[in-house]
């Protein structure tokens, strides 16, 4: 086998039948980070350092590994060119991670380049890159709609944003192409430094007074219907563990009126706070058939020093094996029993039984969503999707996400899923398990329209 040749990532003719019926379908990405304002003034990219990378804490992860400088990866003071040519110099070292696939793929599929990146080959790529990125056929929109092939895809808000930059990229396309998605957290994590401020941000965006917690849900409920208004499907929520969600308004409104007074809080009432929010949201989300997507497990900014430096979403945080999600999520779920859909995604591998026994035993509202993030993987989708087949069900398997901040990760990262999920079925066709004509209806619901039916896309 050649180095990703027709059967990348493939290892069986059933697999590759079943490939050939889904690769060319529409993406239909329900989560991820895009730069909404970057698609809607739909400026040409500086150059391949713009495009491949300057957005992208995975290659950012992977170069530190190498020992490149920070100068050469996050600093203002070194070009796009330069940082591009110390990651060709040090990408053949990082074959093995996704980074090294990710890249090659977008190269060969939407630049025509089958020569590997290395440091003989950086100063060409790059120029061939940045010249085509020069011309009109790779601005933003023109890629979305064009080779990238996004039919639709939901951004991440926050609930105070406005979202004018969705209305200016959907006019440009003549249609909804990019969904909002509400996510609360910054409410919600009443124990982050900067939560205080934040709710002076919240009274200005809604012109009210945050007297007690009443008036955040209401705060809530006002951004909820302006994010209705303008196309969301679904909220997002951040957890690293569970929260319960038995609290009541009067032990939520004590903690948040000592919080606001900027009295330090126990750990037991930050929890005890973000549970009643997740469910407040979680009974908005109930009554407009919004998608509820829980983010599971991630560890935020263990780096001291690259935070101090950097902030948060630079690449210092892991996963950990030790949360006990069980307690929490069954209670959140027993809440809502029936009456809201729930996307669970899963970081650690240890906890996709956890997680995926808790789909089954809910229902069909409880979906597992794709693997998420560290699990982003060849292994970690193909470990995800042979589990879930036996323990839940593929039929009810909530689709692929890019969970991306950069544009060619729509192509990318959709096609390795579409691979590694073409693999196992094809597998399963092949020992027996699974009939021709059902493995093929089953892997167009996965990669397309079962997605689109469960986000109300």
């Amino acid at each position: 086998m050649a180095f990703m040749d027709k059967n990348y990532l493939i290892g069986n003719a059933a697999g590759l039948q079943i490939f050939d019926t889904v690769k060319s379908l529409p993406v239909v990405d329900p989560h991820n980070h895009a730069n909404v304002k970057e698609i809607a003034d739909n400026n040409c990219y500086a150059d391949a350092w713009q495009l491949f990378a300057a957005t992208d804490h995975y290659v950012w992860e992977m170069m530190r590994k190498r020992n490149v400088p920070e100068t050469l990866i996050t600093g203002k003071n070194a070009s796009g060119e330069e940082k591009f040519l110390a990651l060709a110099k040090v990408f053949p070292e990082i074959a093995g991670n996704p980074v090294y696939e990710w890249i090659h793929l977008d190269l060969k599929r939407y630049f025509g380049i089958e020569e590997l990146l290395s440091g003989k080959t950086g100063k060409k790529i790059y120029d061939t890159v940045t010249a085509k990125l020069a011309t009109d056929a790779y601005r933003p929109q023109a890629l979305l709609t064009g080779p990238l092939n996004v039919e639709v895809m939901s951004s991440t808000d926050d609930l105070i944003d406005t979202l004018e930059d969705h209305a200016r990229a959907n006019a440009a396309f003549g249609r909804v192409l990019i969904r909002p998605t509400w996510r609360p957290d910054k409410a919600m994590k009443i124990f982050a430094p900067a939560w205080r401020p934040y709710m002076n941000q919240v009274a200005e965006r809604f012109n009210i007074k945050l007297n007690g917690v009443r008036d955040l849900v209401d705060a809530f409920k006002m951004s909820h219907d302006y994010f209705a208004e303008r196309n969301c499907r679904a909220s997002d929520h951040g957890l690293e563990y569970p929260v319960f969600a038995d609290v009541d308004e009067k032990e939520a409104d004590r903690i948040f009126r000592k919080a606001m007074a900027e009295e330090a809080l126990t750990k037991e009432e930050t929890d005890r706070f973000m549970g009643y929010i997740l469910a407040e949201a979680a009974e908005l989300n109930s009554q407009t058939d919004w998608v509820t997507q829980l983010h599971l497990g991630a560890v935020r900014d263990v780096r001291n020093t690259l935070f101090d430096a950097l902030g948060p979403d630079v690449g210092g945080d892991i996963s950990d094996h030790y949360l006990d999600y069980a307690p929490a999520l069954c209670s959140f779920l027993n809440r809502f029993d029936d009456r809201l859909k729930v996307v669970l995604y899963c970081l650690e591998a240890s906890h996709q039984g956890t997680l995926a026994t808790i789909s089954r035993a809910f229902g069909a509202k409880v979906a597992l969503g794709s693997a998420w993030w560290l699990l982003d993987t060849p292994i970690g989708m193909r470990r995800q999707l042979e589990y879930i087949g036996s323990a839940d069900t593929l039929s009810n398997f909530a689709g692929m996400v890019s969970d991306s901040r950069k544009l060619l990760s729509y192509g990318s990262r959709f096609e390795m899923f579409r691979r590694v999920m073409s693999d196992v079925l094809g597998n399963m066709v092949e020992r027996g398990q699974l009939p021709d004509e059902i493995a093929f209806d089953l892997a167009e619901r996965m990669a397309y329209s079962g997605t689109k039916k469960f986000w109300n896309l």
